[in-house]
């Protein structure tokens, strides 16, 4: 049994996925920002705001990726940026 490949999302659903990623990781700059300046830079919990909201970036650079792979040819730009 072979799996079929998935379809890569279109235009239109990496602009949508850009536009919460881009919202998600502003907010969680936000809440750190706020964890910070009530827990210091040093608490755990601080150090782990600041991995997460890393993370969240290394995923939007992977999603900017992924589109340039998914859309051979369209611009781009600020998608997921």
């Amino acid at each position: 049994m072979s799996r079929e490949a998935p379809l890569p999302l279109t235009l239109e659903e990496h602009r949508e996925l850009g536009a919460e990623m881009r919202a998600t990781s502003a907010r969680l700059q936000e809440l750190y920002s706020l964890i910070v300046s009530i827990y210091g830079p040093e608490d755990r919990v601080s150090a782990c705001f600041l991995r997460l909201t890393e993370a969240i970036e290394q995923v939007r650079q992977e999603l900017g990726r992924q589109a340039a792979r998914d859309l051979p040819g369209h611009p781009l730009d600020g998608i997921y940026g």
